[in-house]
């Protein structure tokens, strides 16, 4: 059995034609393990990589140089694919790109019709998705009539009808206001804790990394840091060099420290502010 769900070695990726000059490394000598049922959250400004290697994670981009694989299979072997693409679905930043029909079931019900699965198990399988993201009322509506949030959780609810055992998500509520994005995390925590699926979360929003087992932070395509949420936004002054925030209220510990209050650095929560003060 295998352990990682999906595992990168030496994994480079250039953009243009072999041997052109100008040819553009987004990301340079990867190696990396996503654990089955992990939670992993991935930060970096823009251009650091990190689009590159979600789109690496499920075939929609081959590696130039090493190998990725997914639940022990080779994205480069091409009969893999769409098996590949079965276990790791993939949800993306501007909602109105993904939802496809004109009512939000048919909408859900678009991916299992692709891959031949017998009616009355879609049925029960876009019922079921619909139950997760919380959005079964709204199944008879017209997507383009619901909010940011919902129609992002309409496109979780589209992939999870697929059953995938793993649900990239690149920069999912970057075009959500604050209600619409607390849906979707809201959302992405049940998936992982009750429905057991491995979560990778791409975003620039320090508050959202929060959620996660495990932090990477990408740079000019490389990761340069990694660890637990606390390891990671403990760093305060490392997070900033690299041009990043850390999430407010551990950034209000940062500064109450350095006015020798005594509170420890590894605060991510306002409860936990409360707790420490």
């Amino acid at each position: 059995m295998v352990d990682d769900m999906i595992r990168f070695e030496n994994v480079t990726y250039k953009y243009g034609a072999d041997g052109d000059d100008n040819q553009l490394v987004a990301v340079q000598d990867i190696n990396l393990s996503v654990k089955k049922g992990e939670y992993l959250v991935i930060l970096g400004h823009n251009g650091s990589g990190k689009s590159t290697l979600s789109k690496l994670m499920n075939g929609l981009l081959l590696p130039t140089e090493g190998n990725v694989y997914v639940n022990g299979m080779n994205t480069k072997e091409e009969e893999n694919i769409w098996k590949i693409r079965k276990i790791a679905g993939m949800v993306f930043q501007n909602p109105d790109n993904q939802l496809v029909a004109t009512i939000v079931e048919e909408d859900v019900a678009f991916g299992p019709e692709n891959l031949g699965i017998p009616p009355e198990e879609i049925r029960r399988r876009v019922d079921k998705a619909l139950d997760i993201v919380e959005m079964a009322e709204y199944k008879k509506h017209a997507p383009h009539l619901l909010s940011g949030g919902q129609k992002q959780r309409v496109a979780i609810a589209g992939i999870l009808a697929m059953e995938p055992e793993c649900v990239i998500l690149d920069e999912p509520t970057a075009m959500l206001d604050p209600v619409g994005r607390a849906e979707v995390i809201s959302t992405l925590k049940k998936l992982n804790r009750q429905e057991k699926k491995s979560i990778i979360l791409i975003t620039h929003y320090m508050d959202e990394a929060v959620e996660g087992d495990r932090v990477l932070i990408m740079e000019k395509g490389r990761i340069v840091m990694e660890g637990t949420p606390k390891d990671i936004f403990c760093q305060v002054d490392k997070v900033k060099e690299l041009g990043l925030d850390v999430p407010q209220v551990t950034e209000l510990a940062y500064e109450l420290k350095k006015e020798g209050f005594d509170v420890p650095c590894d605060i991510l929560t306002v409860e936990e502010l409360v707790d420490a003060l």
